[in-house]
């Protein structure tokens, strides 16, 4: 019986690399298919991609947010009454 063969590619890792890779193998798992693994394991987490913004960007878009909501009560506040009157049921 013939065993099919993938094509493979070498790559060069740094030695401390590599014995954080070796340390996610288990059993008789292939350093192919650990790779494969944590990739899964990266891409369906949510938090890949957390913590994408320099702290700079993420004060600028949390100071808009709040001034989103600062003008979304202002908003409300100034137009809510005749919003409500015009609901079905509302009084």
């Amino acid at each position: 019986m013939y065993k099919t063969r993938m094509a493979s590619k070498n790559i060069g890792i740094k030695e401390e690399v590599y014995e954080r890779l070796k340390a996610h193998k288990r059993g008789d798992e292939s350093f192919s298919e650990t790779l494969d693994r944590l990739f899964a394991e990266l891409d369906s987490d949510w938090r890949t991609n957390a913590g994408f913004l320099s702290q700079e960007a993420a004060d600028d878009l949390e100071a808009a947010v709040e001034q989103g909501f600062a003008d979304l009560d202002a908003a409300f506040d100034e137009h809510g009454d005749g919003i409500d009157e015009q609901l079905p049921g509302e009084s």
